[in-house]
């Protein structure tokens, strides 16, 4: 029989009230939320008391100190303070649910990478877009070999004007702008998709043309923590990767630009193809003619799925999809996307 999970949230803002903690009152046969933390303590207070949370804190610390027994620990921070808190939760033999991205850089990745080695945890990145059942059915799909070899992709992530405030755009707090706040779920989701082929090399531009617009008519999303009043992140994104055996991705990413919106993942095989939304395969018939088919899938939700799936990974100690050698992998081909656009030439991953 599994065994019915403590975890412990680090972190009360949006993300963690918003989507996780109504993922684990779903849940609430298989896990249980005995505490949160969170640096501001009200905000603590305030989820543990709207969610039935029956412990709060001010530190991750705190936390371990105060809930020995905790199984794991859910990360909902902001991006600088990922690597901190996941430090810290390994070092107590916790295991770690982290939401994207890894890390605010490649090198506070690796230092996560490092603590979760050696404490020999469980780690899960929190990428949500992998658990859909559109996502899901293309995997399945795969494995029956429909697409043949995935060799081309295209994916955005493309806002016209949808620029969050707060952390969000304090590159010392976020690591950086759209590329690793939305452009993580479309680069992640089509690498996956693609059957993780090894990254080469990125060639890649980034704009900071638009920034603090004053737009009429269009409001700020502000998350609970409002940071340092910063805005020194970029607006948008081109970006085109090449991956060992000849195959490639191009993706672009916006939180602001003068177009149209767009969250389109384009797969390209050399047996079929495929889009999402609804998903849609492009490939020939039994008799040889084109066909275009659009299996069933039943919607679900995202967060929910992927917490479902880290707790069957812990019970059955198997390794989840999203480990932390994917999350490194992603982690480095975003940071060549700085890199490239910094050195305006293709960068090697």
């Amino acid at each position: 029989m599994n065994k019915k999970l403590k975890v412990g949230i680090v972190g009360a803002g949006n993300i963690a009230t918003s989507c996780h903690l109504p993922s684990y009152q779903e849940l609430s046969d298989r896990v249980e939320v005995v505490a949160i933390a969170d640096i501001v303590p009200e905000r603590a207070k305030d989820a543990a008391e709207k969610f039935g949370v029956p412990h709060y804190y001010d530190s991750v610390e705190a936390l371990l100190a105060g809930e020995p027994d905790v199984d794991y620990i859910d990360i909902c921070v902001w991006t600088a303070a990922h690597a901190p808190v996941a430090i810290a939760a390994a070092k107590a033999g916790k295991h770690i649910l982290c939401e994207k991205p890894l890390a605010a850089s490649l090198e506070q990745g690796l230092a996560i990478e490092a603590a979760v080695k050696e404490a020999g945890v469980q780690f899960m990145l929190a990428v949500v877009t992998r658990y859909g059942a559109e996502q899901q059915k293309v995997i399945e799909l795969e494995n029956e070999g429909v697409f043949g070899e995935i060799y081309y992709a295209k994916t955005s992530y493309m806002r016209r004007r949808g620029t969050p405030g707060g952390w969000f755009t304090d590159k010392e707090l976020a690591g950086g702008g759209p590329v690793l706040d939305i452009g993580v779920h479309a680069i992640d989701r089509t690498w996956y998709l693609m059957g993780r082929p090894k990254p080469i090399s990125v060639s890649a531009e980034i704009s900071y043309r638009i920034g603090d617009y004053k737009t009429k008519g269009v409001g700020r999303w502000e998350p609970f923590g409002k940071g340092r009043g910063v805005f020194d992140t970029e607006d948008s994104a081109s970006v085109f990767f090449r991956f060992e055996g000849g195959k490639s991705m191009v993706a672009e990413i916006s939180w602001a630009i003068n177009g149209t919106e767009s969250a389109t993942t384009v797969l390209y095989g050399s047996k079929a193809g495929c889009t999402f939304d609804p998903l849609t395969i492009y490939c020939e018939d039994s008799d040889g003619y084109l066909s275009t088919v659009k299996p069933e899938t039943t919607p679900v939700n995202y967060f929910t799925e992927e917490i479902r799936h880290f707790i069957f990974c812990l019970n059955t100690d198997t390794t989840p999809i999203s480990p932390i050698s994917d999350a490194v992998t992603v982690q480095r081909m975003l940071d060549g996307i700085y890199r490239s656009a910094e050195a305006h030439k293709e960068v090697e991953i």
